[in-house]
């Protein structure tokens, strides 16, 4: 009844023989340690529609959209210490059943009421990082520290002071250090090869592609966790939950950064070295899929505008943070009217840090704005350290809870069938929000889309066009050849034709269009053929499986937390396409028919879920594809979170075109020329 469309010939050549068009995507990938400028939207307005579009980014790209449940934390304090003026005590707590969240809970000393609180996620070395005799000797000669007791763990001399002026304060476990081993500090931090053993459709583990298919990341996991040490503050009585704040450095910076952009309970933040629009973190816990996609850190820490927020530059990859970064954050800021709610602190005569003047400028910043009422300026106090024992969360009365491959096969299941109920819950715009983000991008607006024309033939019956569309704004050029009837009155109907071989799948062997196109133009369409990205004239050799960046770890995220999949840039495409036709000023069309056949189908299929009322009607096979199959983030058609939202027949589902369908079982009830030349 359907039968074939398409068979992959010859077509006219747009970009003379051995010329591969002038599109960036060409080029090299971007990677971590990229530029990342940020460009500050003119008006407040423009700036706030981003910060929304941004704030979903970040919600997906670490599997928090929708939001889950917050199932009970069964916290458990144990083992007080007391110290001048401030006692420690050890914490777990549950951010999924049977996933523990570990730290040192920091209080001051015989206070009363409830107090402000402070969370302090740390950086790669732990909590536990202790700086050797000779290195805090040479911290102290450079000025980087002060105290040859307090200052050898200088993430426990930031909580320790906190908690000293008055804050309760939790220093939290980084997935993988100090007590949370549940997933070992190997997988969480220095994973550099995929794992064939944690691959399966029924059970996987993270970095896996059905994990990466489900959103399913170390910084993902490591973003909820923040979010439920939040929880965990402010259930506690002392705290008062409307005076929260948090601050980290370098790995703990990125995660200040996610977790103020997406909870708004923290008032005041100090994301430390790690505020930059240069190397955006190279750690597999700082990197997960689709998050930094057209965006970098610079742009992340503005979500938190208005509300007050510090950071330094130093010599490291935030050196240039006083001229490339901080002048930008300034201006988003200022759009607020509240320029002085952001600062940055030129310290580039040390070296990547949190040290003793960095903690300086935190405690005076967030004493202004969280009304500590202290005196400034604000100076640390030595301390005598804990001791392993009482640091140490786990012991006889406490036992370490298991981990290892099999808690991590079920630690990604139980959190696939929860995401699973909460999809099923989503509304259609909610779900077409989702899609977005991962496709990344919606229909162009026609006037963003430039027509170089590069010839014109006759020929019987049909006049060939072809032309390059350049979408200015993206830098990419896209190849199209248009039919138009000539035998036959135009009927103000066009059928754009997408193919797993490009546009060469609209020809015969002679060049000339196949027995289906041709019926379409006698009955008096035009039609549109077009090699999207890495087809046809994009191609050298025959297409590798996906592009790749310099990293050598295996990890989906160092790709395609940076860039668009092939999936996502050749939806792209047909969207350029769509928009420039549903646009042409020449000849404005009444009905635009989308047709994917012979591997275009899912591409089609996302194209028309994007591009709503633009497209009339769609046609498409999809020889029963579907992503949950793909064996490899590597995959031409590997898009990540596709499995979450609902595979392709959630995707089918988010549009109200009519559709032809082919490849889903049952067979269409009509030939697919015949259903595209019905008037409906």
């Amino acid at each position: 009844m359907g039968g074939v469309f398409f068979c992959a010939a010859e077509s006219p050549r747009i970009f003379p023989e051995g010329k591969l068009p002038d599109d960036i995507r060409l080029k090299p990938l971007k990677d971590l340690n990229g530029h990342f400028p940020f460009s500050v939207p003119a008006t407040l307005k423009k700036w706030e529609a981003r910060k929304a579009e941004l704030r979903r980014r970040v919600l997906v790209a670490t599997g928090l959209y929708p939001m889950p449940v917050r199932t009970p934390l069964n916290a458990v304090i144990h083992g007080k210490v007391k110290r001048d003026e401030f006692t420690a005590e050890k914490v777990y707590f549950e951010s999924v059943p049977g996933f523990f969240v570990t730290g040192i809970l920091f209080r001051p000393d015989g206070a009363k009421g409830r107090r402000p609180a402070v969370l302090c996620p740390h950086g790669h070395g732990g909590r536990l990082q202790t700086h050797s005799e000779s290195a805090i000797l040479n911290e102290i000669k450079i000025g980087a520290e002060k105290f040859m007791e307090s200052g050898r763990m200088p993430k426990v001399a930031r909580a320790v002071t906190l908690a000293r002026l008055g804050n309760v304060v939790l220093l939290f476990d980084m997935i993988g250090y100090a007590d949370s081993m549940q997933l070992s500090h190997q997988l969480a931090h220095r994973f550099a090869k995929q794992r064939p053993e944690m691959e399966g459709k029924k059970s996987w583990g993270i970095y896996s592609t059905q994990a990466e298919l489900r959103l399913q990341s170390i910084m993902g996991l490591q973003t909820w966790n923040g979010i439920r040490a939040l929880d965990f503050l402010a259930s506690l009585p002392d705290v008062d939950p409307k005076r929260m704040a948090v601050t980290g450095g370098s790995g703990g910076g990125t995660q200040t950064i996610l977790l103020c952009a997406i909870d708004p309970r923290p008032i005041a933040a100090f994301p430390n070295g790690m505020v930059s629009t240069s190397m955006q973190g190279g750690c597999t816990c700082e990197n997960c899929t689709l998050l930094r996609v057209g965006t970098g850190n610079v742009e992340l820490a503005a979500l938190f505008a208005p509300k007050p927020q510090g950071m330094t530059a130093a010599n490291d990859w935030t050196k240039a943070m006083m001229a490339d970064g901080f002048p930008e954050l300034q201006k988003v800021y200022g759009l607020y009217g509240k320029k002085e709610n952001v600062i940055c602190t030129d310290l580039t005569h040390f070296r990547h840090n949190y040290n003793y003047v960095s903690r300086g400028l935190m405690y005076n910043w967030f004493n202004r704005h969280m009304a500590w009422g202290h005196k400034t300026p604000i100076v640390e106090q030595d301390f005598k350290l804990l001791s392993k024992e009482e640091h140490a969360v786990w012991n006889e009365k406490h036992p370490k809870p298991r981990g290892g491959d099999a808690f991590e096969r079920k630690l990604t299941k139980w959190i696939a069938d929860r995401d699973a109920k909460l999809v099923k819950k989503m509304t259609k715009p909610e779900l077409r929000a989702a899609w977005g983000t991962l496709i990344g991008r919606g229909l162009p607006a026609y006037g963003d889309i430039t027509r170089d024309e590069v010839d014109e033939k006759k020929r019987d019956g049909y006049n060939v066009y072809t032309d390059i569309l350049r979408l200015k704004q993206h830098g990419e050029a896209v190849p199209v050849v248009s039919l138009f009837p000539t035998k036959a009155q135009w009927n103000k109907k066009v059928a754009i034709g997408v193919t797993g071989a490009g546009k060469a799948g609209l020809f015969d062997e002679n060049g000339e269009p196949i027995g289906q196109v041709r019926k379409l133009l006698d009955a008096g369409f035009s039609v549109v053929a077009v090699d999207l990205f890495q087809q046809g004239e994009f191609l050298k050799a025959p297409l590798e499986q996906t592009r790749k960046v310099g990293n050598s770890r295996e990890f989906a995220g160092y790709s395609f937390g940076y860039n668009h999949t092939l999936f996502a840039h050749r939806v792209h495409d047909i969207l350029t396409v769509v928009a420039w036709v549903r646009g042409y000023e020449k000849g404005k069309p009444e009905q635009i028919s989308l047709v994917g056949m012979e591997g275009a189908g899912p591409w089609v299929a996302a194209a028309r879920a994007i591009a709503g009322k633009a497209i009339d009607k769609v046609a498409l096979d999809t020889k029963g594809f579907r992503f949950t199959d793909l064996k490899s983030y590597r995959d031409p058609n590997f898009l990540p979170g596709a499995v979450k939202y609902g595979d392709l027949p959630g995707l089918l589902k988010l549009s109200d075109a009519p559709l032809w369908l082919d490849g889903e079982g049952a067979l269409p009830t009509s030939n697919i020329v015949d259903w595209l030349m019905k008037n409906e």
